[in-house]
């Protein structure tokens, strides 16, 4: 880890505020956006039986959230060893 007289906590706020934001974003977009703002245009579609809107409202939003609880633990180290605050 840096010396504490290096760390630019600022920067490094901002950057995991910025990757928290994105995640927000992608969040409310997939379960609000798609499940059910979209849902009728969805429902046009169909996926193993069931209309597109239906099955992304119950199934296909907890892929979406599984998956971006991967890509931050991703992210969030990378912005650590960017910062150099990461674990040994």
């Amino acid at each position: 880890m840096s010396a504490p007289g290096n760390f630019d906590s600022n920067a490094y706020w901002k950057a995991t505020l910025g990757l928290i934001g994105k995640v927000l974003a992608i969040w409310f977009i997939c379960s609000f956006g798609l499940g059910i703002m979209f849902a009728d245009q969805m429902n046009t579609i169909s996926l193993g039986g069931y209309p597109l809107g239906f099955w992304f409202a119950h199934q296909g939003s907890m892929y979406i959230f599984v998956g971006l609880i991967f890509w931050y633990a991703k992210k969030m180290g990378d912005i650590d060893r960017k910062f150099d605050v990461h674990e040994e």
